[in-house]
């Protein structure tokens, strides 16, 4: 099966198709997109870090100097929000946003949530058992990021509904080529979004919490856009890819029964064992850059002006630098995956997406004798942000 990003075929088993891109085209040119398909994980790593290239070019030149179109009008608020977080910008204004929200993701900090976050991640547990099992990524993978992001900015409990519906809709903007109604929802959701987060910030102004929209209230170089577009950031990425990582490991071992056992068997195996189920069906598919100096991949010229997609779940399946890449292995220790990025946009959250996935899978195995699927999952339709619909599960204390 070739590239096909809008086939529910090759959404559900892409892995056959980046073998083929690896193998033959590395580097191409994919028409349907106006993008450079960069297949191989040494040419991935090396253009994450590469400052020739960069998430945004509007530092750089405006959208005509730069030969491409200005988006709708229609999309201008949904713009303003996202480039107002640290994802879309380079330095210096990257550096700056970076270093002021690292204060509150400090190694230190981040271990210190680990006793809440396996709170909360038992309590999912223990009630998800007690139904007899359900619906895995809506009653347990989901509740637990959104839970603690939420938690961390201070989003009253009333409120917190409200999150995962945002950040599904604003994420929907990211696919390629999104539907004109996809985008209308995107740009209305981060409307609404930025609207309760400029609320609850002048609120925390005026009594400020523990919370980290407080800290950043408090922070005179933050722009009022800058912390929106931080907070809007923090929900996306703080939880998009964990759910998925969730929902799509789960489904990994179901499919690798034995793996499952042997994690069943060692429960030392599960630092091992995320960072493998990461690597194997890989959340974020693809990630863009624009190529900000003409540059050059295995003699193939990019020019400026150019898009490149990173084929990060092609990169992941690459023998070159994975042993026998398309087996599961939970023990896998030589596991450089690059499933949270490279470079200066890697990923912030790592390390507490780290914690909640470790207690999450950790409570699972200890909560519950046992997890058999009641029938096998479907996959959303969105490629770069990929993950399965539901995951129904019989579960039994």
């Amino acid at each position: 099966m070739a590239f096909d990003p809008w086939n529910p075929d090759f959404v559900a088993h892409p892995y056959g198709a980046y073998d083929e891109l690896r193998r033959q085209a590395p580097v191409s040119y994919y028409e349907p997109t106006n993008q450079w398909l960069i297949a191989r994980h040494a040419d991935v790593n090396a253009l994450l870090r590469d400052r020739r290239l960069g998430r945004s070019y509007l530092h750089v030149a405006t959208h005509e100097e730069f030969g491409r179109s200005a988006e709708p009008e229609f999309q201008e608020p949904f713009w303003r929000v996202i480039r107002a977080g640290m994802l879309d910008v380079e330095p210096p204004v990257h550096t700056r946003l970076r270093r002021l929200v690292s204060r509150a993701f400090t190694p230190r900090m981040v271990e210190s949530l680990r006793p809440r976050v396996r709170a909360i991640a038992e309590g999912l547990v223990d009630a998800y058992v007690a139904r007899g099992g359900g619906d895995l990524i809506a009653e347990v993978a989901e509740p637990l990021p959104v839970t603690v992001i939420a938690e961390m900015l201070g989003i009253p409990d009333q409120d917190r509904h409200l999150l995962r519906p945002w950040s599904a809709d604003i994420c929907g903007m990211y696919e390629l080529n999104p539907a004109p109604e996809a985008q209308h929802t995107a740009v209305r959701a981060a409307e609404e979004f930025s609207g309760y987060l400029r609320s609850l910030a002048a609120r925390r102004r005026r009594a400020p919490g523990e919370d980290l929209v407080s800290a950043l209230t408090q922070i005179d170089e933050l722009t009022e856009d800058e912390l929106v577009g931080t907070c809007v950031l923090l929900l996306n990425a703080g939880h998009e890819a964990t759910v998925n990582v969730t929902g799509n490991g789960w489904w990994s071992l179901f499919r690798n029964p034995g793996e499952l056992a042997r994690l069943r068997a060692d429960r030392s195996l599960l630092p091992t064992a995320i960072e493998e189920l990461m690597r194997w069906d890989t959340p974020l598919q693809m990630f863009e850059r624009w190529v900000l100096e003409d540059v050059e991949v295995h003699g193939v010229r990019i020019p400026r002006g150019s898009e490149v997609a990173l084929l990060f779940g092609s990169a992941n399946r690459d023998p070159a630098v994975f042993d026998d890449p398309d087996r599961l292995d939970v023990g896998r220790a030589d596991n450089p995956h690059i499933s949270f990025g490279a470079g200066i946009h890697f990923c912030l959250g790592a390390p507490l997406a780290r914690i909640e996935l470790m207690e999450s899978f950790g409570a699972l195995l200890d909560r519950a004798a046992t997890l058999e699927l009641r029938q096998e999952p479907s996959w959303k339709p969105g490629y770069v942000i990929r993950g399965l619909r539901a995951l129904e599960l019989t579960a039994t204390g």
